[in-house]
């Protein structure tokens, strides 16, 4: 019992030190110092700014420095596949830089433990953070997010679903996100492919390998809709897309092959074997 007691208290010290306020006076001290690389014509790369926070990956430091180019014009997030919301895409935007949005997934207990977390632990934007339990489809997305209270220009999409992500952002027209970060599947490598739409799919459905839409794909829709590569996590399948229109001088459009250079592609790409004579979609816009 003590065992037990004593690893939910250092999961929650740590979880509290992400929000300490060191750590919000060095990112607005990055913040502030990307803002004079822009004007300097002086940027990095965004390959170059990933940092963690609360996002799995490196995430946080990427969507920092998007965000402080764009002098956070909207600070809204809709994030789904978001389980708890707490080691999320979006967390260190509401707790650092005082983003609201909306969380969903369909683990009842994930949103339970979320909505408790958001509520101890807030930000001073006056709009609390929306949390709503549902199964996503393309079918049912855009009335989800207008019923959440959300629609127009948000400020970032964040979409993780291990499945139907492609179809689910194919789908999606209520809403027109500055920035989109989207799980691609690197196992795919350099082919154009699409595993079918199945409103049913629940991960790890008849194959772990058989789902969601590859790096080329996905950025092929990307494109039809609006939005252009700009960098990844290292690992190379959480990709980051931003408006077509913007920042189009400042940060470069970069090649899917560019993001796909970590060692553990070749690892990720050899499992594809096991299910590339299946059935996959290859769409043309």
């Amino acid at each position: 019992m003590l065992k037990h007691y004593l690893k939910k208290y250092l999961k929650y010290f740590k979880v509290r030190g992400k929000m300490t306020l060191n750590v919000n006076l060095q990112q607005q001290r990055l913040y502030l110092h990307y803002q004079d690389l822009q004007k300097e014509n002086a940027l990095c790369s965004v390959q170059d700014t990933g940092l963690r926070v609360f996002s799995q990956f490196e995430e946080d430091g990427m969507l920092l420095f998007l965000f402080a180019l764009l002098d956070m014009p909207n600070r809204t997030f809709i994030e789904f596949g978001s389980d708890d919301g707490i080691n999320s895409n979006s967390a260190n935007l509401y707790y650092h830089h005082r983003f609201t949005g909306l969380f969903m997934d369909g683990n009842p207990l994930a949103i339970d433990r979320g909505r408790h977390f958001y509520r101890k632990h807030k930000n001073t934007n006056p709009t609390p953070v929306v949390f709503k339990e549902t199964m996503i489809t393309a079918e049912n997305i855009n009335e989800l997010i207008k019923e959440a209270g959300y629609d127009g220009e948000v400020g970032l999409l964040s979409i993780d679903i291990d499945g139907n992500d492609y179809w689910v952002w194919k789908a999606m027209e209520v809403v027109k996100p500055l920035v989109v970060i989207i799980e691609t599947h690197n196992e795919f490598g350099m082919n154009d492919i699409v595993v079918p739409y199945d409103p049913e799919y629940m991960f790890p459905g008849k194959h772990p390998t058989y789902h969601g839409a590859s790096p080329i794909a996905m950025t092929k829709l990307a494109n039809h809709k609006g939005y252009r590569l700009v960098g990844a996590n290292e690992l190379g399948f959480n990709f980051i897309y931003i408006r077509e229109d913007l920042l189009v001088d400042e940060v470069p459009t970069v090649s899917v092959e560019s993001l796909l250079q970590h060692p553990s592609n070749k690892e990720a790409q050899e499992r594809f074997e096991a299910v590339k004579d299946w059935e996959f979609v290859t769409e043309e816009f």
